[in-house]
């Protein structure tokens, strides 16, 4: 199965494939399953949706996948070469979860609010997002009574931590300012993850938690913005890169399709009520030696590290400056090895890139 609507991101077809044949997954699990994954049109829910589809046409396993979105025209453009066979549309907005008719078997909850100038413009809907969205949707896991559920979290749940304690764990807690409205996104995520909790010890709903480090790798839609883009976008353009801070937030990242590997493995085997961090520790870097890796890497493109630090920048939404190594030991318990570094991650980013964005791609002859 091809992936694509004629966008020829043979970097994103070649993630999928591995997906569906690695040996990380117990796929027998998932033979003659109904899946819902919700955010399917986002960039972990729809590779998460393709790679089910491309295993279970690979592995013959009959497995069917229900995609909630909340425009139709753009899944059938994200899924055009999927169509019409699956994955099955549900046109909705989790706030307005309708019945659902059928069997549900697992669930892959990742619709949010995304955007981190929402999450400081909009702040209720951030959390009522969060919180009633996920609520809509434990309670159709309770009534289908599904085998595993899977909640799409956050690094951010972990605040800012204390020098000390940069390697974090998942009982591993920082500060959160619950005032600030850009906490509305981290405080949400944590909220949700209680309540998450509250449904598995006292009904007994069998969800669990992934919390993501920042993720990227093919298949990024053109309407992305965030830093990786940007650098990625800089060195593809021959433009300096531009930091709007000091470059100093150190953090973790992930290949996209190493976290729905992660993913895929906490829904068929985590414990239920628990939390799992996703993430590639060898990626552990500053935003400025991110920078600098990817201007000694690609040398051809006369790329220079600019800063430009705006007066105002917590307008922008950017998260706040911390030191943190999410620790993905109890995910690799289980399991799980990511295989991407971050030199790979961002070749492959800026290959799918070329392949499948309109301001990179050759013109055909």
């Amino acid at each position: 199965m091809r992936d694509g609507d004629g966008n020829r991101d043979a970097v994103l077809q070649e993630d999928l494939e591995r997906i569906a044949a690695s040996d990380q997954i117990d796929w027998e699990k998932l033979r003659g399953k109904r899946v819902l994954v919700t955010g399917a049109t986002g960039l972990i829910g729809s590779i998460l949706t393709k790679a089910l589809l491309c295993a279970g046409e690979s592995r013959g396993l009959d497995v069917h996948v229900l995609a909630l979105v909340r425009s139709r025209e753009k899944a059938e453009k994200i899924f055009a070469s999927f169509l019409p066979e699956g994955p099955e549309f549900l046109i909705c907005d989790i706030l307005s979860l309708p019945e659902v008719p059928g069997k549900i078997d697992y669930i892959v909850h990742g619709a949010s609010v995304t955007t981190s100038k929402d999450f400081v413009d909009r702040p209720v809907e951030t959390i009522l997002t969060a919180l009633k969205g996920t609520e809509n949707l434990l309670e159709l896991a309770r009534r289908k009574n599904v085998q595993g559920m899977v909640y799409l979290s956050s690094m951010e749940v972990y605040g800012v931590v204390d020098a000390e304690h940069w390697n974090v764990r998942e009982a591993d807690y920082g500060y959160i300012d619950p005032l600030v409205p850009r906490s509305s996104y981290s405080e949400g995520k944590r909220m949700t993850e209680g309540l998450c909790g509250a449904y598995a010890h006292e009904y007994h709903v069998p969800v669990k938690t992934v919390r993501l480090a920042q993720t990227f790798g093919a298949g990024v839609p053109e309407s992305e913005n965030r830093v990786f883009v940007q650098f990625a976008r800089s060195i593809l353009t021959r433009q300096d890169i531009v930091l709007h801070t000091d470059g100093s937030k150190a953090h973790c990242y992930c290949y996209t399709s190493d976290a729905v590997l992660g993913i895929l493995k906490v829904l068929l085997e985590g414990a239920s009520g628990e939390a799992y961090n996703v993430s590639n520790e060898d990626t552990f870097s500053t935003i400025r030696e991110m920078a600098e890796m990817l201007i000694r890497k690609y040398p051809e493109s006369g790329s220079e590290l600019i800063f430009d630090i705006p007066e105002d920048a917590d307008k922008f939404g950017y998260a706040p400056t911390s030191r943190m190594l999410i620790n993905s030991e109890k995910l690799r318990a289980l399991g799980w090895k990511p295989s991407a570094d971050l030199a790979e991650m961002f070749g492959r980013l800026m290959a799918s890139m070329k392949q499948s964005w309109a301001e990179f791609r050759e013109p055909e002859a």
